[in-house]
């Protein structure tokens, strides 16, 4: 092959791969200049890269959202690489889009079918940047003809909100979802709390109480309200409806949706990194 030819192969190979021009020419070398076989040959190498890249932590990335209201459906993933540098790359910004577009569509019902369904766009995506790249974790929320959905994409994609409101409301559910990403609620109401969150914060209420010398002489059934008085008010701070309303803080949530007789059906906030260790 000419000098030139061979020249424009290699830029169009690193141009469908984004691989180095150096490991374009081997690999265009090592299947005789056959492109379609070049690039596989390169997605091989960018898996065993991969799997040296295992041990690294990937807690930089984004959050993307994307809703289908035809549909009755709504996606949220998460999707990490090692540096900054990378999650604000076309590249990965790319990777974000296409894997919550892919779920959106496919509507896994376990996350090894979402990993499956996303691990095509997650190998080439490594292979193109060089980093480990992972599909941490995503959420589909459903919704009736008349709910609305609401999202907001937080920091270029370091926090990502999805909700559902009981009514169509696209200028409140705008609102509430920026609120939540900016006060990261865990639940919308006390209801919502998980039992056994309630029965720890009631042990850590009832050591207060007992230790209280002021409650000594109280009668059992005053130390309950006590207790569960102290309870709902620790809980009332991770609750959506409880907290100040970020616009006016003269209000509450609950206060506002209700001034819009509307409500929070569902939500997912998802903020890249949290909880990933080294």
């Amino acid at each position: 092959m000419a000098e030139k030819n061979v020249i424009e192969a290699i830029k169009a190979l690193r141009e469908r791969t984004g691989a180095g021009m150096m490991d374009c020419k081997h690999a265009l070398e090592e299947t005789n200049f056959d492109m379609e076989k070049a690039v596989d040959w390169l997605r091989e190498k960018g898996i065993a890269k991969a799997a040296k890249r295992a041990n690294r932590t990937a807690a930089e990335g984004l959050a993307a959202v994307k809703t289908c209201d035809k549909c009755g459906r709504g996606a949220i993933v998460e999707v990490n690489c090692e540096t900054d540098f990378v999650s604000a790359s076309d590249k990965f910004h790319a990777f974000a889009d296409g894997a919550v577009a892919t779920i959106l569509e496919k509507d896994p019902k376990t996350f090894e079918e979402a990993e499956k369904d996303v691990e095509q766009l997650k190998e080439d995506t490594a292979l193109a940047t060089g980093e480990k790249t992972a599909f941490r974790r995503y959420a589909i929320l459903a919704k009736t003809a008349e709910q609305g959905f609401g999202s907001y994409i937080h920091m270029g994609g370091k926090i990502g909100v999805l909700l559902v409101l009981a009514k169509k409301d696209d200028e409140l559910a705008a609102q509430v979802a920026m609120h939540i990403a900016a006060n990261a609620p865990e639940f919308i109401t006390l209801a919502d709390v998980p039992a056994a969150i309630r029965e720890r914060e009631k042990g850590v209420a009832t050591a207060e109480v007992a230790a209280d010398p002021k409650l000594i002489n109280k009668p059992e059934a005053v130390k309950a309200q006590i207790i569960e008085r102290k309870v709902d008010k620790v809980l009332s701070q991770s609750c959506l409806e409880f907290q100040k309303w970020l616009l006016d803080e003269s209000k509450t949530v609950a206060q506002v949706l209700k001034e819009k007789d509307n409500s929070v059906v569902s939500f997912v906030r998802y903020q890249v990194g949290e909880g990933i260790t080294a």
